[in-house]
Formats: structure tokens, sequence, C-alpha cells
């Protein structure tokens, strides 16, 4: 009975450290074949990333305050801020053509786009100028940085949210500083601001905040950058706030935990169900030899088999594990065989 019971123990633990590997290399699997799904490994830096050797190519979640490194600047109006992006906003003050059900009616009203009024259903007497004489543009700023990691332009407009600006007039330029005035929160060519005429203009800035987020992207030396082989094209996803891992990328399971503490009890279970397998009497060093073999190819088989065709860096290694327990075995064999 004794007896029985320890080779039943030993086929168990035998099997348990097989089936711990075979689950913690399944885990890597799931975590690495979803992560490609995205354009690459990932790694998860948060707020303590930074350009490292070796991390080219790789797919990160960094998380930290926007930092703007060289402030964009609007030459024309001389206007600028410490923020990513800043957008200059022109509307006219235009006729609109209103319909309603069948009745067609005319407003004047602030548009950022011209209004081809020749289309207009009754085109006289609502004519409206045919361009804008200044056009809306957006300013970049020269770096910004997230992270201690540059954003790459794709990126930088991707960033979220919009304030208004309120302009400096000090620093409008005098050849327009003698069209514009200052109202609220725009200059405008409104002599009587309240009460705009046709053909008026008005400019405003909007900017992107400078703010928490969390950026994932691929690393392309000291830049994020959209991931080229994301099979959903975009390759990227910006958030605020300091998201994790699953928020912007709830496909992809974490990686299994201690990964290395677990292979190597596997290791470890199933050299000692096999020795337990053993027959019982005082055993030599030769029958440890014989345990570890037994155990480390049975392990390793497992592990190589799941890595077959995957990845052959880690299924060689595992290949190579299964091939030195299999060369212990037989020559423990073959020794006690002489």
């Amino acid at each position: 009975m004794q007896q029985w019971l320890r080779r039943a123990l030993g086929a168990l633990l035998l099997l348990g450290g097989a089936g711990l590997v075979a689950m913690t290399e399944q885990g890597m699997l799931d975590h690495r074949n979803a992560s490609l799904r995205h354009g690459g490994q990932i790694l998860d830096l948060g707020d303590s990333g930074g350009p490292q050797a070796g991390q080219h190519g790789y797919l990160v979640r960094v998380s930290g305050e926007v930092h703007v490194v060289e402030s964009p600047y609007d030459p024309e109006f001389g206007q600028h801020a410490s923020v990513p992006v800043l957008i200059r906003r022109v509307e006219m003050f235009q006729w609109r053509e209103i319909r309603v059900g069948g009745d067609v009616h005319y407003e004047l009203d602030w548009v950022d786009r011209p209004i081809d009024s020749s289309r207009f259903q009754q085109p006289s007497g609502h004519a409206n100028p045919d361009r804008f004489p200044i056009q809306g543009k957006q300013f970049d700023a020269g770096q910004v940085r997230v992270g201690g990691y540059a954003l790459s332009p794709t990126l930088l407009h991707a960033l979220p949210g919009n304030d208004s600006l309120a302009p400096d007039p000090k620093s409008l330029p005098p050849n327009l500083a003698a069209s514009f005035s200052l109202h609220d929160n725009y200059f405008t060519t409104s002599a009587h601001p309240e009460q705009p005429r046709l053909g008026d203009l008005r400019v405003s800035w909007e900017t992107v905040p400078v703010q928490e987020v969390t950026v994932f992207a691929q690393i392309d030396g000291d830049q994020l950058v959209p991931a080229v082989h994301a099979a959903d094209g975009k390759g990227f996803d910006v958030q605020v706030g300091d998201r994790s891992l699953v928020d912007v990328a709830p496909d992809v399971p974490a990686p299994p935990a201690f990964v290395w503490p677990r292979r190597i009890g596997a290791l470890l279970l199933a050299m000692f169900g096999a020795l337990l397998l053993l027959p019982e009497r005082r055993h030599s060093w030769r029958d440890l030899v014989l345990a570890a073999g037994t155990g480390s190819l049975l392990v390793g088989a497992v592990a190589s088999v799941l890595w077959l065709g995957t990845d052959m860096g880690t299924g060689g290694c595992w290949f190579l594990v299964a091939l030195v327990g299999l060369g212990l075995a037989v020559w423990r064999i073959r020794a006690g065989a002489d």
C-alpha cells in the first residue's frame, strides 16, 4: 500500500509539473498572440518609462503629464502658448440659407468657412464675400514628450480635449492691430462687435491642454509612433489620465505572474515525481540524475510543443531542456545496465 501511494504521488507530481509549465507557457502564448494583433510585444512602463537600450520596436503603455519642450507659435498674430497644439479659428459674418420644410429664409451668422451664396435659392440681396482673407491654421509644438518619449505628429494630433485661449493684444503685429480689436476672446474687424456687419471677421484660438495622459504606441528610438503592423490599422491609443493596460488594450490578457519561478517549480515538481516513481530504496546519485533527466524531458517536451511554429527562440530553449533531459536519462539507464 505504501509503495502504491508513493507511486501515485509521484505520478501526480510528474503530471503537476507538466500541467504547471503548460499553463504558464499557454498564458505567455495568449499574451504574445494578442499583442501581435496590436503590432508587437508589449511593455507596460507606466510612469517609469524613458528610452532604454533593447526596447526599439516594442509596444509600450506610457503614462504621465504632457511636457511641452518647444511651444507652438502663430507668427501672423504673434500668439503663443505652452501647449501641445495651438489652433487658429477664423469666422466670417455671412448669409446662411435656412430651409424648414418648404420655407426658405436667410440670416446673418458667424461661420468658419466660406458659404457660396450663388447656390442660394434667392441669391439676390444675400451675396457673401468670395473668400476669407485670413485662413484658420493649426500650429504644433516643436516637441512634446510623455514619460520621457517624444510624440510623433500622429500621436500629438490624437491628444484629447480643447480649451479656449485668451489672446494677447500686446502681441498683435502693428499691421493687424490697425484692423483688429479685442472683444471677449476674439480679435474682430467689427467696428461695433455687438452689431457685426456682413464680411466682418473674428479670430480666436483653441488649445489642446497640458494634462495627464496614457499613450499606447510603438517605440522608435526616443519617439512613440503608431505600430506599423497593427491588425486594426491604427496601432496606437491615447487616453486621458493614468489608464491601465487593460483599459488601452482590453483584448490583451495579462501575462502570467512569476514566470521563471513557475518554470523552475514545474521542473522541480516533475523531477521529484520521477524520483518517487523509482523503486523504493536508498537512492544514489545516479537515481537523482535519472529523475532530473526524466522530469526535464517531460516538462521540456510539453513546453516546446506549445511554442512549436510560434517562437523559435523560446521553443528552441525548451527543446534543448528536453534534449538534455533525454541525454541524462539515456546515460543513466545505460550506466545502470553496465
